[in-house]
């Protein structure tokens, strides 16, 4: 797979090796513009690729360019147009946001103290306060408030929303999709599955650090239906099935949409089909 010079950000052969885990030939694109949703269930290799990606590991094999240039060989100036945002990012948890804010800018030549004021106060967040203060999402947003002040136009995002209550949540949810408008690129990194059905325009679904689909998240979404049946599935379906989960009178089986022809059948949400894939992996 050749690097692809119109993509913002290219991946190409990614591999890391661990002693009970692989990264394996790992490659896709991100278009500019989009919401990028990356899925799988914990341990899969969403944050080894996205640490391989941004050298906070060294990986075994592959490149990664941006906009066309290798990454290794400008990689600083590129830093600088990528914001980094992770739900396990730690901050100096008694010094105030202020002084957090003055070393961080120091290593950014492009840095906004507009852009950082504007959205400081979007964000209701007060210099004043430290980290210990703020709760889970509002240290999020301080995240985001600090790469958007350095010029970022490609977001990666891990597990940003996890562990939020759902009003939180839909905040950061509506600061994605404002920053789409805005022609930003995201990469957004989650198991939350239903926040990815309200902004992402594509899907990256991972599963034993092989990349299993790479596609728009409505034809990932129209490939799939759900089955549902009363007592054991009948072998019939279990011929056609890609994963059973058992309900309280029975049991979901996920099919292709060719397989579901004939089948009382309905649409699988994006967590359904994750799930049932992953339960089919471990029958198979």
């Amino acid at each position: 797979m050749a690097n692809n010079p119109d993509a913002l950000l290219s991946v190409r052969n990614l591999s890391k090796n661990y002693p009970a885990f692989q990264l394996k030939d790992f490659s896709f694109d991100l278009r500019e513009g989009m919401i990028t949703g990356f899925i799988g269930r914990n341990g899969a290799g969403k944050t080894t690729t996205i640490n391989s990606i941004l050298s906070f590991i060294r990986p075994d094999g592959g490149e990664v360019f941006y906009r066309g240039q290798p990454f290794a060989e400008t990689e600083q100036k590129i830093r600088e147009r990528i914001g980094f945002v992770s739900a396990g990012m730690t901050y100096y948890t008694r010094r105030p946001l202020k002084a957090i804010t003055g070393v961080t800018k120091s290593f950014y030549p492009a840095w906004d103290d507009r852009a950082y004021e504007k959205t400081m106060r979007a964000f209701g967040l007060a210099e004043e306060k430290t980290p210990a203060e703020l709760s889970n999402g509002m240290k999020i947003k301080y995240a985001m408030a600090l790469a958007l002040s350095h010029g970022a136009e490609l977001f990666i995002l891990d597990e940003p929303t996890s562990g939020l209550d759902p009003v939180s949540r839909e905040e950061l949810v509506e600061i994605f999709l404002r920053l789409k408008d805005e022609g930003k690129t995201i990469l957004f990194s989650t198991h939350i599955t239903s926040d990815l059905e309200k902004c992402a325009d594509r899907i990256l679904f991972i599963q034993q650090g092989n990349l299993k689909a790479d596609e728009p998240l409505d034809d990932f979404r129209r490939r799939f239906r759900i089955v549902e049946t009363a007592g054991s599935v009948p072998r019939e379906l279990q011929e056609k099935s890609r994963g059973s989960c058992r309900i309280r009178d029975g049991y979901t089986t996920l099919v292709s949409a060719e397989d579901s022809e004939g089948l009382a059948s309905r649409e699988a949400t994006l967590e359904e089909i994750m799930i049932h894939l992953e339960k089919g992996a471990e029958e198979a």
